[in-house]
């Protein structure tokens, strides 16, 4: 009994060990992005595509003074209630003192500078298809932003929710940098999906998630539950939005549905940011969600 005691102990030690080790944070590989040079006009267009500024400027804020970063915004989910962080240019409260090593695994891989996981309120599952070269651009112009004292507020998450480790275990099954639509059998179709499912992460917001907060990749697009509580997102496949391509690249840049409606809360910034991006980036845009099928069966 003893030694089958003795077995049971360390084969769950043996266990545990793989666990430890399978859910390890994984930063991209170090200087691999050396030499590499960022421009900051072109960054300026990725920044508003992924809607930085629209969750880390300070609650309220209007104007020139929503590209301070921050932070401090709440968003409330079944997990918790996750604060974003100040990531102005700030050395001591923001990630003045970050390298674009550091940046690039915080927002491809979600690992923060010192090790440890984001949890994934922050999309980089969908910032994980983000083009190296994009990437080093919104570095450039993030490091021309006003820089802020502002300390970041930790997040509201309780047991076990509050262990990051388990975010490891999360990733293993959810994040995934393969693209939802597999195939693009044109250009602006091509750069649609790269801005739904990469940059703008459109995904986020109205893909149903399972129990565990993984996006439900076989219903894409298909609308969800807003994590708040209060009401839903709506669908955006065929079956869920009738809208010709002409109407939702006009909606993306004036915030009018073809129903005399208007956008409201969190996509009021959405909007803002599609508005400021080139005509040809709505089209894309438009023309990715015509394309989607019904019931959003990609795979």
């Amino acid at each position: 009994m003893r030694r089958l005691i003795g077995v049971v102990v360390l084969a769950g030690v043996a266990l545990a060990g793989a666990g430890w080790l399978l859910t390890a944070p994984k930063p991209l590989p170090e200087g691999s992005l050396d030499g590499a040079t960022g421009d900051a006009e072109r960054g300026q267009l990725v920044f508003t595509a992924a809607g930085c500024a629209s969750c880390h400027h300070a609650p309220d804020a209007e104007g020139e003074a929503r590209l301070v970063l921050s932070g401090g915004q709440r968003f409330a989910s079944a997990f918790g209630t996750f604060l974003a962080p100040n990531i102005s240019p700030d050395p001591a409260q923001g990630i003045g003192d970050w390298s674009l090593d550091d940046f690039a695994s915080a927002v491809k891989r979600g690992v923060s500078p010192e090790g440890q996981h984001l949890y994934p309120a922050f999309p980089y599952t969908a910032y994980a298809r983000m083009e190296d070269g994009d990437l080093v651009d919104l570095w450039a112009y993030m490091q021309t932003l006003p820089a802020s004292d502002t300390p970041s507020q930790p997040h509201e998450v309780g047991f076990p929710f509050n262990i990051r480790r388990g975010v490891g275990a999360w990733k293993m099954l959810y994040a995934s940098p393969d693209w939802v639509m597999t195939e693009a059998e044109s250009p602006q179709l091509e750069r649609g999906r790269y801005l739904v499912e990469a940059l703008a992460h459109c995904g986020e917001c109205h893909t149903p998630r399972d129990a565990l907060g993984g996006l439900d990749r076989s219903a894409w697009l298909t609308g969800a539950p807003n994590p708040n509580g209060r009401g839903t997102i709506p669908g955006l496949t065929p079956d869920k939005l009738s809208w010709g391509a002409d109407e939702i690249a006009y909606y993306l840049s004036s915030g009018f549905t073809p129903e005399y409606d208007s956008a409201g809360g969190h996509m009021v910034e959405v909007v803002e940011n599609f508005a400021a991006l080139p005509d040809e980036d709505r089209a894309a845009v438009a023309a990715y969600i015509k394309a989607l099928p019904e019931g959003g069966h990609l795979d």
